[in-house]
């Protein structure tokens, strides 16, 4: 597969980025304001994709990791009263421990077992949000308040329940993640959790450690996917237990498959892409998860390595 040099794929994501930002002034506000969203949720994928698509390790626990920054940051608001960015620290944190506490354990697994384990945390997880419902809101969850989710900046005030901030603060979050995931993918690290990914005993043979690169990637996936859900929970101001289910875990899964697993961009496509299928379809009939899944299994059947995936495999083999 030929690679691209460093500028050209710097300057292909930079473009991705400058189009977003171009998007907030001529979108119209319902738009606006979903792809705000998508942006946050794409970060979450990026993380997932970091681990599934690089390393090769599928896991079905990683909704709790963007529940702890969920949870993290909103609490740290709600309880304690903390400003935005110290509850979005507090987020970071939190998915940061839990994701190096969780990988030194289920690591020591592996394939179908590793799925299984990272599952079954992640239901621990998402029951003992329900048990302590009274500090965590259970099954209603909670509501972050409008006054708290204001951003200081230089002595001026902006608040997260602004449209343009909100959209801004997204893309600011989508971006940095999107290029310091490029820059590790790209770099040695990148190129030694590929060769665990293709052949870990290859790998161990030739002196890497793979025990030690494998828990950082899952601890950089872990504290990725607590940003997305710090920030979900500033920036749209609702933590709630559904965000723990296993279905949490396997939507960012589905997002990198349709986008394409060990892609850059792939994460973002591939949530646009389900994002507004589903919208789309469900404004003509109650019936739209039959039409997404028939769009699912074309796209399966035309692009099966996903939709960035098959691009770069068919026609353009420099896209990172």
């Amino acid at each position: 597969m030929k690679e691209a040099s460093p500028a050209k794929a710097y300057a292909l994501h930079l473009g991705v980025i400058a189009l977003l930002f171009g998007l907030s002034f001529v979108l119209p506000e319902y738009h606006h304001g979903l792809l705000a969203r998508i942006m946050v949720l794409a970060v979450f994928a990026m993380g997932y994709n970091m681990l599934f698509g690089y390393v090769g390790l599928l896991s079905l626990g990683h909704a709790m990791f963007f529940s702890a920054g969920l949870y993290g940051a909103g609490l740290a608001v709600i309880h304690l009263g903390w400003s935005v960015p110290a509850a979005f620290a507090a987020g970071l944190a939190c998915g940061t421990l839990l994701a190096l506490a969780i990988g030194m354990l289920a690591l020591r697994t592996s394939g179908v077992a590793f799925m299984i384990v990272t599952m079954m945390f992640a239901q621990v997880f998402y029951l003992i949000i329900l048990y302590f419902a009274s500090r965590t809101g259970g099954d209603q969850g909670l509501v972050v308040p409008q006054s708290a989710r204001v951003l200081v900046v230089g002595g001026t005030s902006l608040g997260l329940t602004d449209p343009t901030v909100r959209y801004m603060s997204a893309l600011a979050l989508f971006s940095i993640v999107l290029l310091v995931t490029l820059a590790i993918v790209r770099s040695r690290y990148g190129r030694v959790l590929v060769a665990i990914r293709e052949n870990e005993e290859r790998t161990k043979m030739l002196g890497y450690d793979t025990f030690s690169n494998k828990l950082a990637a899952v601890v950089v996936s872990g504290t990725v996917c607590a940003a997305s859900g710090a920030a979900y929970a500033l920036l749209f101001g609702y933590v709630g237990s559904t965000f723990a289910s296993v279905q949490y875990s396997i939507l960012p899964l589905l997002w990198v498959l349709l986008g394409g697993a060990a892609t850059t961009l792939g994460p973002l496509i591939g949530t646009l892409f389900m994002y507004y299928v589903v919208d789309v379809t469900s404004g003509y009939t109650s019936a739209y998860l039959l039409i997404v899944g028939i769009a699912l299994i074309l796209l399966v059947l035309f692009f099966p390595r996903g939709i960035l995936g098959t691009i770069r495999q068919r026609w353009l083999g420099w896209l990172p």
